[in-house]
C-alpha cells in the first residue's frame, strides 16, 4: 500500500524543539515590536528613549536582543535533520521535498516582507536552508564544529576590525543616524496610504537585504542552522534526560560569559565595536544558555507539562510569527489604528506580552481541534501539490 506523508503525532514529537520554538517567538516579538511602533532602523535607541523607556530598552538589550533568533535558527536546522531521517527511512527523496518546502517558505517570506512588514526573516531562513541542504551529508560533530568556526571567526575578526577602526576615528553611534530616512519612515508609516507604506516597506527591506547581506548571512544565520543540525544528528535533545551533566556544563559555561559580554556597553561605553560584540557574540551565547535552561527543565515531567502552552505556539511557529507582524502593523500603521510613534517603550513591551499570551491561548485551542496551524497547513498543501487523504497511521510518514 502506498505510504503517505503526514505531520507527526503529538506523542511522536520532540517536545523540547516545540517549546524552544515557542519561547523564541516571544523574544522575537519583544524585539520586533520596537520596529513595529518606531523607526528603529534609523535611530540610536539609547538617545531616542529617555528615563523609564531607556531602562526598559536596556533590559531588552541585555536579555532579549540578538538572543532569540539564534534559538529559532538552531531549531530550524534541528528540524531539517529530523525530517531528513524520517523521510530517508521510508525511501522518500528528502532533497526534492525539502527544496519544495523551502521555496514555499521563500514565497511566504516575500509576501510577508513586501505586503506586511519589512523585517522579515523567512526569506533569509529559506535561502540559508537551501544552502544547508548541501551540508547535511556531514557528520554531526563536523556540522557543529564547522558551524561554530564559521560563526565565531568572522564575528571576532569584524569585531576586532571595528574596534581597531574606532581608535582612529571619533565617530559615535550618533554619526550613523540617518535623519532623513528616519523622518521619511516616521511620516509614511504614520500617515501614508497602503501604497505609500508598501513602497517604504520595499525600501526598508532593500536597505538591509542586498547581495552583501546575503554573504553576511552565510556567516551569521547558516552557521547557527549548522550547529542545530549537528546537534540533531547527535540527538542532543532526544538524549537530554540521560545527559543532564552535559547541559549543566553548557549552562554554567555559556551564561556567565554571555551576561558579561551583553553588559559590556554599560561598562565600557556605547561604542559601535562594543555593541557589535554584544550582539554577535553575547546574543547567541545567551541563546545557548536559554536552550540549556529549557532542556534541563524539560527533563522533569512536571515542568514539561507546565511548558506545554509554549510547545503549542512552537508547533504553529510560522502562523504565530506572521500573525505577530499582521497584528503589530495593524495597530501602528496608518491603514490600521495609526499609533505609529505614539507609544512608549514600556507600553510597546507590555503590548508584546499581551499579544503573545493571546496567541498561545489561540494555539492551544486551535491544536485541540486541528492537527497543525493554518499557515502550516497551507505550507503543506503548496509543498505536496494536493490534499492528502487520511491514511492509517502505519502507512504514514510523519514530518516535523
Amino acid at each position: 500500500m502506498e505510504q503517505s506523508l503526514a505531520p507527526i503525532r503529538p506523542d511522536e514529537r520532540i517536545h523540547s524543539i516545540d517549546v524552544l520554538r515557542g519561547i523564541s517567538l516571544l523574544g522575537i516579538l519583544l524585539v520586533n515590536m520596537i520596529s513595529f511602533h518606531s523607526p528603529f532602523s534609523y535611530y540610536n535607541p539609547y538617545e531616542w528613549w529617555q528615563y523609564d523607556n531607556a531602562t526598559v530598552y536596556m533590559w531588552i538589550d541585555i536579555f532579549v536582543q540578538a538572543s532569540f533568533y539564534p534559538i529559532f535558527a538552531m531549531m530550524f536546522g534541528y528540524g531539517m535533520v529530523i525530517m531528513q531521517e524520517r523521510l530517508n527511512k521510508k525511501g522518500y527523496t528528502f532533497w526534492k521535498i525539502s527544496v519544495r518546502r523551502l521555496l514555499v517558505l521563500l514565497l511566504f517570506g516575500i509576501f510577508h516582507a513586501f505586503l506586511i512588514w519589512y523585517g522579515d526573516i523567512l526569506i533569509t531562513y529559506a535561502t540559508m536552508g537551501l544552502v544547508l541542504l548541501l551540508l547535511l551529508r556531514l557528520s554531526g560533530p563536523l556540522l557543529m564544529g564547522l558551524g561554530a568556526i564559521l560563526y565565531l571567526l568572522p564575528q571576532l575578526f569584524f569585531g576586532a576590525l571595528i574596534m581597531l577602526a574606532s581608535f582612529f576615528s571619533s565617530e559615535s553611534l550618533t554619526d550613523y543616524i540617518d535623519i532623513v530616512s528616519l523622518q521619511q519612515s516616521s511620516e509614511i508609516y504614520a500617515n501614508g496610504t497602503f501604497a505609500d507604506i508598501t513602497m517604504q516597506r520595499i525600501a526598508d527591506w532593500s536597505m538591509n537585504n542586498g547581495p552583501s547581506e546575503f554573504f553576511i548571512y552565510l556567516f551569521m544565520i547558516l552557521p547557527l542552522m549548522m550547529i542545530g543540525a549537528g546537534a540533531a544528528k547527535m540527538e542532543w535533545l532526544q538524549k537530554a534526560n540521560v545527559q543532564r551533566k552535559k547541559w549543566i556544563i553548557i549552562l554554567l559555561t555559556s551564561l556567565p560569559i554571555a551576561l558579561f559580554v551583553k553588559i559590556l556597553p554599560f561598562l565600557f561605553g556605547l561604542t559601535i565595536s562594543i555593541q557589535y560584540i554584544q550582539d554577535m557574540i553575547g546574543g547567541p551565547l545567551l541563546g545557548i544558555a536559554y536552550i540549556a535552561v529549557i532542556v534541563l527543565l524539560m527533563s522533569y515531567r512536571p515542568m514539561e507539562k507546565l511548558l506545554k502552552p509554549f510547545a503549542s505556539a512552537g508547533r504553529m511557529s510560522i502562523t504565530i510569527y506572521l500573525s505577530q507582524s499582521i497584528i503589530g502593523t495593524l495597530i501602528f500603521y496608518n491603514y490600521g489604528l495609526g499609533l505609529y510613534g505614539e507609544v512608549s517603550m514600556a507600553t510597546g513591551t507590555l503590548l508584546a506580552f499581551a499579544i503573545y499570551v493571546i496567541q498561545v491561548i489561540f494555539a492551544e485551542i486551535w491544536l485541540s481541534k486541528f492537527r497543525y496551524g493554518p499557515v502550516e497547513k497551507l505550507w503543506r498543501m503548496l509543498t505536496y501539490g494536493r490534499r492528502k487523504k487520511e491514511r492509517s497511521d502505519k502507512n504514514e510518514i510523519r514530518i516535523v
